[in-house]
């Protein structure tokens, strides 16, 4: 049975081979992604049960494809259920040194977009489980996806599973009238364990961190600042982690973060990310890593470093998934990340 159940849009992932621009070789590399489904990728990586819930089109070779995939990494596909709509596509340029990433979306009128509250048996769906995520994606989408991101809250809420929310604020969704800043407090009141980054808490719930987020070099104690006043505003709030990343390049990034509980405010080592193949998916990893370390670590200090390092080895692999296993994450903890062949 499943631990974790996660919520949201999966979609096909479309990227140029390597580094190069979109359509240099006439050839795209198709595989999945999207965030809740990365946390359930993860979390199975780890060890945990989990179980992904979404809406896809019927009778589709391509979504059977994808259900395949997610048995392959060992996530239970019970609760993807069939709904009218398309899959949803999205295109990736990886970036490299000063030339950014760019996403290119085309996800409208998708299947989990159409989808309406009263439309999952969520009793069915979070039977047997204990902890429920969700990001802030799946209400950007459109208004039914809103109502049914709500509802499907409240349901976990109401079966006693701790609720997780990474805001992920995703400017290019925001489109159907509303504003991230409108829908998602309301959710978020219902939020055990907040996951974001600054620019989510500013957009999503209109708390700024008193820092430029673009400036490369982030000053923490605005985070202890920024993650008290989270938590204060959102009292159900147990747990608020912040990734902290600092952008130099596209290729070269700071990487850390930081979490308060409301009794102590912690930060995470730091790593040095020199030569970025591939950071989609990489907050992803970290909330996986992070619902692992709550679930199964014995102290919030060490879910934060074992959620930093998944995250941080995220960044050297290609496609949205991680592929790294729990042993795997804890040798980078342990070497301090040399990079030395293992033989």
């Amino acid at each position: 049975m499943a631990v974790v159940v996660t919520f949201g849009e999966i979609m096909l992932r479309l990227a140029p081979p390597g580094f190069e621009r979109f359509l240099q070789s006439p050839q795209l590399v198709a595989t999945f992604g999207g965030g809740e489904a990365n946390v359930a990728v993860a979390l199975a990586g780890f060890g945990v049960a989990s179980r992904f819930a979404t809406v896809l089109p019927a009778g589709n070779p391509i979504v059977e494809a994808f259900k395949g995939e997610l048995r392959r990494f060992g996530v239970d596909d019970t609760a993807v259920q069939a709904g009218a709509g398309r899959l949803g596509i999205y295109f990736v340029e990886p970036g490299a040194n000063q030339r950014p990433s760019k996403v290119v979306y085309d996800r409208e009128g998708s299947a989990i977009a159409r989808a309406k509250a009263g439309s999952i048996d969520w009793g069915k769906v979070l039977e047997g489980t204990e902890w429920f995520h969700i990001t802030g994606i799946t209400p950007a989408l459109s208004e039914t996806a809103a109502q049914l991101s709500l509802e499907a809250v409240k349901a976990a809420r109401a079966a006693g599973l701790k609720v997780s929310c990474d805001l992920n604020f995703r400017k290019n969704l925001w489109k159907y009238g509303r504003k991230a800043s409108e829908v998602m407090p309301e959710l978020f009141r219902m939020v055990d364990v907040g996951i974001a980054n600054e620019e989510d808490c500013q957009a999503a719930l209109g708390i700024a961190a008193s820092s430029d987020v673009h400036s490369g070099k982030l000053d923490p104690e605005h985070y202890r600042r920024l993650t008290g006043e989270v938590m204060e505003r959102y009292p159900n709030l147990k747990t608020m982690a912040v990734t902290l990343r600092e952008s130099h390049s596209a290729s070269h990034n700071g990487w850390s973060a930081c979490l308060n509980d409301g009794q102590e405010f912690l930060l995470s080592r730091h790593y040095e990310i020199t030569h970025i193949v591939d950071r989609v998916g990489g907050g992803d990893s970290f909330a996986g890593g992070l619902i692992y370390g709550l679930l199964r670590l014995g102290s919030k200090r060490e879910a934060l470093e074992f959620a930093v390092a998944a995250s941080c080895l995220k960044h050297s692999i290609p496609g949205d998934f991680n592929r790294f296993t729990r042993e795997e994450v804890e040798q980078l903890l342990k070497s301090g990340g040399s990079g030395r062949v293992e033989r």
